[in-house]
């Protein structure tokens, strides 16, 4: 049984000492941190999503008084730049330290000088990046490649992870090859894709670690340092005359670098049994058709591979795991010779190149090949180059047919997009939504809809915990976030099966065999059944009882629930959780839900599972917070009901479901702020986005997320006008307005204004706080800044919150 808590997850208890057996399950910012900070001495860090985890993880692992490998307990300091935690790195390798960092984006951009120095100086280290685009016409703080590509010239290794078991193997792995190579290695992963997922996966012990890393190659960097006691100089300034012939004077040890990489992963392969090459090819012996490609969209890949070679088809895939020192020798080798076309993706853009740089390294390796004496193929492969997944865009097994489909045409393009509708260039590629892979359809997928920081996302990652812990079963969530964060929704994709799971894409509409929704406005504005397979399970939190939920509903939501004969499912959720003591946190009443209907777990298991949770997650925060999950949980399977859906209903109004849209639009607005905010973004084409980022303001109006279950409620008898209520509002959703008392004549009934208190203001003006209910947040900051109490119930204030269904149209 393994024992863990948020932070450190990787100390087994009770195992034995060298369990090669041993599985966890974490996401892949703590499987790459774990091994970082058990094999380093010196922790460097500034925050950067998505790899702020990494570093954050370190720092309690160290607050806590965790050990790395030789028993002490790794320094761990947060400077005031990504270019200040590099130079930390710098300056603690050059002391003689094992030391690293944790970076994306923008922030390895400032680690670049540091990393010149660092590689020119061969000294060994491993920077762990979650690869994120960087800012160019927009910000995006999702996945791809473009930070990791600025690197290329630095001289360090560039070592691309896979998945979350592979961020945790190559976190060794790189650790090993740098002490033995003497070139330091960027150890990269897909930004949110494998940092972010949870994942079950083999453990990497402390035996293996010491194993990879010998006594004797750590005293060699300690006897490399800078000390008084072996005087060097180093870092000096060289004129034209030796410059040049010091820097080709490296040439060996990066030459030799990738047979050291190789040889780390036969070492850490004969210690684990998992095992990997530079280039790892999959798929047909025989194939025709071949996609290069490196980080997680190589697991998309493969498990697309395996449907097709399951049919017949002669297709393969080469995953690229060292970029950088690239080795042309190994991918040839890797390769079948029967390839006639190969299709290279890159995870990133270079404008103005007439190639992305995998693509053009790829390319040059096979030239040089054939024009040498004893080619590879009898004749070079027609070789295409494509983008795919810039900030994250969605990659499946769809698109990889569609790639495939590309490569069998007479006249392929040579360059090409995927996964987007590119109506100004016409480099994109279509592709059949409709694809399914064996391995999706036989994996149970499950979709949740919550609110950031409503707890949702926590829960679901207990519950991949409990899942990965308690079963057999593999188990994946990976989560998807709006770049608001808290506030905004976030959607939960599980799945659980019998094999490993390689599904790096979002579970796709028609596959969910399990949803829920947890905040019951979102059934109005979003399509949360999209995902719902036939005869799938839903459940939605709803204060209303079973009875009366149905004619409550969208009709285009009952429609779908009868043709895909769903199971309905309704819970009050805030009201259980109120009455344990728990506020509105409803993510242990959700998730006790989702194992009591879901039928993954024998509901007694499961619910003692959920207890063991709440016990490592909330134990050390006193007994009272852990006996309200309790009651809450207790609580939960009584109040969980069951709604009667119709087998048929009446024949649709042509109208019903239709999305209002206001009048009098723009068409900036109406083609593209309205589609975006209706979720839709995905199917814009290029011709309706700004070519330099430039938008029209106020835009934003349009987006009424209705996120808010309770709104204040202005008191205008009690109210002294004071205004801190408008200035504390950080979505200016509370207002303030003054206006002569005769405009007033024609107002709703409901509509509430009073004289103005100050005597700034000429006799008959009247004053009026209103409040914009969709645009509210409930966040209650108006509330607790009100400084006014009614004297006769002070907890009566001029502001207080209510529900907000019943006021939205009044307000």
């Amino acid at each position: 049984m393994l024992h863990r808590n948020v932070f450190v997850s990787w100390f087994i208890v009770g195992i034995e000492e060298c369990s090669m057996s041993t599985k966890i399950t974490i996401d892949g910012n703590e499987a790459a941190a774990s091994v970082a900070f058990r094999a380093s001495e010196v922790i460097a860090i500034y925050p950067i999503t998505p790899s702020s985890n990494m570093g954050e993880l370190a720092d309690e692992w160290a607050a806590a008084g965790k050990p790395n490998l030789w028993g002490s307990v790794p320094r761990v300091v947060e400077m005031q730049s990504e270019g200040g935690a590099a130079g930390a790195v710098h300056g603690a390798l050059q002391a003689g330290a094992l030391a690293t960092t944790f970076t994306a984006s923008q922030g390895l951009l400032l680690m670049i000088p540091n990393m010149y120095k660092i590689a020119g100086e061969l000294t060994p280290t491993v920077f762990h990046v979650a690869a994120r685009a960087l800012a160019t016409h927009a910000l995006s703080i999702f996945g791809e490649h473009s930070d990791v590509m600025s690197t290329r010239a630095t001289g360090f290794a560039l070592l691309a992870s896979n998945s979350v078991q592979e961020a945790h193997d190559f976190a060794a792995i790189a650790s090993a090859a740098t002490l033995a190579g003497r070139v330091p290695v960027l150890h990269f992963f897909d930004g949110f894709r494998t940092s972010h997922e949870v994942a079950k996966i083999d453990f990497v012990t402390d035996d293996v670690l010491h194993a990879l890393l010998p006594a004797e190659r750590i005293a060699a960097q300690r006897a490399r340092a800078l000390s008084p006691e072996r005087p060097v100089i180093r870092g000096t300034s060289q004129n034209p005359d030796v410059f040049f012939q010091a820097r080709e004077a490296q040439n060996p040890w990066f030459d030799a670098f990738p047979t050291v990489v190789q040889q780390a992963m036969d070492d850490f392969a004969a210690l684990t049994g998992r095992r990997y090459k530079l280039f790892d090819y999959v798929g047909a012996p025989d194939a025709e058709r071949v996609i290069v490609i490196m980080g997680s969209g190589a697991d998309t890949v493969e498990e697309t591979v395996a449907h097709l070679t399951a049919r017949g088809d002669k297709v393969g895939l080469l995953k690229v795991r060292l970029f950088r020192p690239f080795a042309p020798a190994a991918l040839l080798a890797a390769l079948p010779h029967s390839v006639r076309s190969l299709a290279v993706l890159d995870r990133c853009k270079e404008p103005g190149a007439d190639g992305e740089p995998l693509f053009k390294d790829v390319m040059v390796a096979l030239a040089e090949d054939q024009a040498g004496t004893a080619p590879h193929f009898a004749a070079m492969p027609r070789v295409i180059g494509g983008r795919y997944g810039l900030g994250s865009k969605e990659f499946n097994p769809a698109m990889v047919c569609a790639v495939f489909a590309e490569l069998q045409q007479a006249a392929p393009r040579r360059r090409f997009t995927i996964g987007i509708e590119d109506d100004v260039t016409g480099l994109s590629l279509p592709w059949d939504a409709g694809f399914r892979t064996d391995a999706a359809a036989s994996a149970f997928a499950a979709v949740f809809y919550g609110l950031g920081s409503d707890g949702t996302v926590s829960a679901n990652k207990n519950s991949i915990k409990i899942i990965g812990d308690e079963t057999a079963l593999f188990a994946q969530g990976y989560f998807v976030y709006d770049s608001k964060k808290s506030g905004a929704m976030t959607v939960s994709h599980l799945r659980f099966g019998p094999q490993p799971i390689r599904s790096a894409y979002l579970t796709g509409e028609g596959d969910a065999k399990f949803v829920a929704c947890h905040q019951p406005l979102f059934i109005e504005q979003h399509d949360v059944l999209a995902h719902a397979a036939p005869g799938a399970v839903f459940l939605l939190n709803a204060s209303l009882p079973a009875d009366k939920v149905w004619a409550t509903l969208p009709a285009a939501m009952q429609r779908r629930m009868v043709e895909k004969k769903i199971s309905f499912w309704v819970i009050d959720a805030y009201q259980v959780a109120l009455d344990a003591g728990m506020g509105r946190r409803i993510n242990t009443v959700m998730q006790t839900c989702f194992f009591a209907i879901s039928g993954i777990l024998p509901q007694d298991q499961a619910i003692a599972a959920i207890k063991r949770a709440v016990e490592k997650t909330y134990g050390r925060k006193g007994r009272r917070i852990a006996e309200q999950n309790y009651r809450a949980i207790d609580a939960t399977v009584a109040a969980l009901q069951r709604v009667d859906v119709p087998e048929t209903l009446a024949a649709p109004d042509a109208a019903a479901g239709a999305v209002a849209i206001a009048a009098g639009l723009d068409a900036f607005t109406r083609r593209v702020t309205i589609p975006l905010i209706q979720g839709k973004g995905d199917a814009l084409p290029v011709s309706l986005l700004p070519v330099d980022g430039t938008w029209p303001t106020s835009t934003a109006r349009h987006e009424k997320r209705n996120l808010a279950l309770e709104i204040p409620v202005w008191d205008e008898k009690l109210c002294t006008q004071c205004g801190k209520c408008v200035f504390v509002c950080p979505h200016s959703a509370i207002r303030a307005k003054i206006f002569p008392a005769e405009r007033v004549g024609d107002a709703p009934a409901t509509f509430k204004h009073v004289p103005a208190r100050s005597k700034d203001y000429a006799p008959g003006t009247h004053m009026s706080y209103q409040v914009a209910p969709e645009d509210c947040t409930g966040c209650t900051l108006c509330v607790d800044v009100c400084p006014i109490r009614d004297k006769s119930n002070v907890s009566h204030k001029a502001l207080n919150m209510a529900p907000q269904p019943p006021l939205r149209a009044q307000e």
